[in-house]
């Protein structure tokens, strides 16, 4: 029988955005003081299991979410370039119909496909660069177990492609809340089965902004 390895894809903690803005991969956004505790509530969640391995999106609030995760696990944590926030052209605006950027007809044009998307990086790309990053944590916690930090939207976009479903989605009905947890199972180098938990779901206290 194949050596079970697991790989969590964790989002990080809420963030300190008081405009609301689609930050995306902008830096200088960092945890709210929420945001710490629900980093501290997934490293206590993660705590006695056999976590072997450690890596973070480059954004500031993945690196910050994964601290106490290195602390408890005594794992340096690894930057992986794959794990970052998609790309999109609206990072620094509001999104949404009322005073967002959706109201300004110069932005028109970049909405005309949402299955691809036409706005920012393409869902297959976001697809195929996460599922190499939770493949090569697996490879490198063989029959133990992975945390990769990344973002709301590369870790729904690698669940919906590793359960076999669209990629194209309402925003709305991700399955991706903050400081959740998305898990591969692996049997060898085949992927078996995708759980979901909410180590943080005490603390949050209202919707985040899509894509964050």
């Amino acid at each position: 029988m194949s050596e079970k390895t697991i790989v969590h894809l964790l989002r990080h903690g809420e963030v300190h955005n008081p405009e609301g803005v689609l930050y995306g991969r902008l830096p200088g956004y960092h945890l709210s003081e929420d945001g710490v505790l629900m980093a501290k509530a997934a490293a206590k969640w993660f705590a006695g299991r056999d976590v072997a391995a450690l890596f973070s999106s480059p954004m500031e609030r993945a690196r910050e979410t994964s601290e106490p995760l290195a602390e408890t696990f005594g794992l340096r944590v690894t930057t992986d370039d794959r794990l970052i926030e998609a790309a999109n052209r609206f990072e620094g605006m509001t999104f949404g119909v009322g005073d967002g950027s959706l109201r300004r007809p110069a932005n028109w044009p970049s909405l005309y496909n949402p299955f691809r998307p036409s706005w920012g990086e393409p869902y297959d790309e976001i697809a195929s660069r996460m599922l190499e990053a939770a493949a090569d944590a697996r490879d490198a916690a063989p029959g133990r177990e992975a945390i990769c930090v990344s973002h709301q939207l590369p870790i729904w976009i690698a669940r919906r492609r590793a359960e076999r479903r669209k990629l194209w989605h309402h925003p709305t009905r991700r399955q991706c809340q903050l400081a959740s947890v998305t898990s591969f199972v692996y049997e060898g180098g085949r992927l078996v089965s995708v759980s979901y938990a909410e180590p943080a779901a005490a603390l949050i206290r209202r919707p985040s902004v899509p894509g964050a």
